[in-house]
């Protein structure tokens, strides 16, 4: 006989909110390996010791976020309605089944007064990593760098055309130092710079919603408003060991030595290698990691050539004479340095004018091939032989599996695809919380 039972849920229980939560839960595993109460510390300048209403303990204030962030809930007021009938998210807020939640407005007001202009999500991520470190998850040898681009939360047509001074590069000073070193070893005078010349100026799209985000337009990317999130993987088990904001129209290898350095300096890493895309493949990083000593598997930059005709590639260098030799054998001898710190090397007109190759080598305006050779280019060329060995080809292909694998889980589980926020700090805070519950996971799962 089919009946039904009406008063289920009307039976009394006496249960405990640890019986409900089952042994192998995801918070569970977080909760025994890894330790929030540094959050506390971090926090504590920012509240008052003696004065003002009880608040919210920040430890679990940031235990909520990271649970928006671990289970991609995008919505801070979604959020607390969930931790209101979520068993696992109660337990591990250490709030009873009776408890009431806090209202969202704690989080985004603790954001927008308490935090504003601090470095407290930094300080949380970087307080995860050294968990990691001294678990034996990092081992600092191997790093990966890759950027993904995030759409702003801005509208694309509401923007004005700036006018804003051309950023100088640092490594400027140690270019000309080289340019006018390469110079004089050919017997050329050193280049006049005027010190007091004003930095040129260059046209940007400035966002009316959000003027920190930066118009990004490149080749096989979509077109609009974007902030840059560039991040830094180890290579043991995944860990990531740093995280960068940038507006969308900054380079990929604009930030990146800063930040190598900055992990250098605040983890103790002993770099070996990297592995980076061909993004970062260009003469400055690749003289700044030859000088810091470290190997580079750099994806490889295609030159630009007219089609039909010999590329660089064809011709080979003679480091000892100082000359390029063509397919055909002629020598291109140095002419001169250009003030971008390009070196040209020329063949006789004569030479090439006589050649069988001519059609295959020269374009119809010219007269004879011209080579340019960058000061630095040595430095590019170590990375490019060590891509091509094969301890450099495996870090290259590792590349794919770590920073870009991390890319990928922050935008499918983690609600990265684009920014909640508004302003480089609070987007900063969205990259930063998202990277932290993807080492708390790895944390989780490595330990226990």
């Amino acid at each position: 006989m089919f009946t039904a039972d009406s008063n289920r849920q009307t039976v009394a229980e006496f249960v405990t909110i640890e019986q409900l939560v089952p042994p192998d839960h995801l918070l569970r595993r977080i909760d025994t390996a890894v330790d929030f109460s540094f959050i506390n510390e971090i926090c504590r300048p920012y509240y008052s010791a003696d004065n003002g209403r009880p608040a919210i303990e920040p430890e679990i204030v940031f235990r909520a976020l990271l649970i928006g962030y671990l289970f991609g809930i995008r919505s801070e007021r979604r959020l607390v309605s969930e931790i209101a009938v979520n068993v696992a998210y109660r337990w591990f807020l250490r709030l009873s089944l009776t408890d009431p939640v806090f209202d969202a407005s704690v989080i985004w007001q603790n954001r927008r007064r308490r935090f504003a202009g601090t470095d407290v999500a930094q300080r949380i991520f970087d307080g995860i990593v050294i968990q990691a470190i001294d678990a034996g998850l990092v081992s600092g040898e191997v790093l990966f760098t890759d950027s993904t681009h995030l759409k702003a939360n801005a509208n694309g047509r509401r923007h004005t055309e700036d006018h804003v001074s051309a950023s100088v590069a640092d490594y400027l000073a140690d270019l000309d130092a080289d340019i006018d070193a390469d110079r004089a070893a050919h017997g050329k005078k050193p280049f006049d710079r005027d010190e007091t010349k004003p930095s040129p100026e260059r046209r940007i799209k400035r966002s009316v919603t959000d003027p920190d985000a930066g118009f990004m337009h490149r080749d096989g990317k979509p077109k609009g408003f974007f902030f840059l999130d560039h991040t830094t993987v180890d290579t043991r088990v995944g860990i990531i060991t740093d995280v960068f904001v940038t507006p969308g129209n900054v380079t990929d290898a604009e930030p990146y030595l800063d930040r190598l350095t900055t992990q250098i300096d605040k983890f103790g890493f002993e770099v070996a290698a990297v592995g980076i895309d061909a993004g970062y493949n260009t003469f400055p990083v690749c003289k700044g990691l030859d000088a810091l000593g470290i190997e580079a598997a750099v994806g490889r930059r295609r030159a630009g050539h007219p089609k039909g005709v010999w590329g660089k590639h064809r011709f080979d260098y003679d480091r000892d004479a100082d000359v390029y030799r063509c397919p055909q054998g002629a020598v291109l001898a140095y002419a001169t340095t250009d003030r971008n710190g390009y070196r040209s090397y020329r063949a006789a007109r004569s030479r090439c004018q006589g050649c069988p190759k001519i059609a295959l080598c020269l374009t119809p305006a010219q007269r004879e091939r011209t080579i340019r050779r960058h000061v630095w280019e040595d430095a590019k060329d170590r990375c490019l032989d060590f891509t091509r060995s094969d301890i450099g080809s495996r870090i290259y292909a590792r590349r794919r599996e770590t920073v870009e694998r991390s890319f990928a889980d922050a935008k499918e589980l983690h609600g990265l695809r684009y920014c909640r926020m508004r302003g480089i700090e609070r987007v900063s805070e969205q990259c930063l919380l998202t990277a932290a519950a993807q080492n708390i996971k790895k944390l989780a799962f490595a330990l226990t």
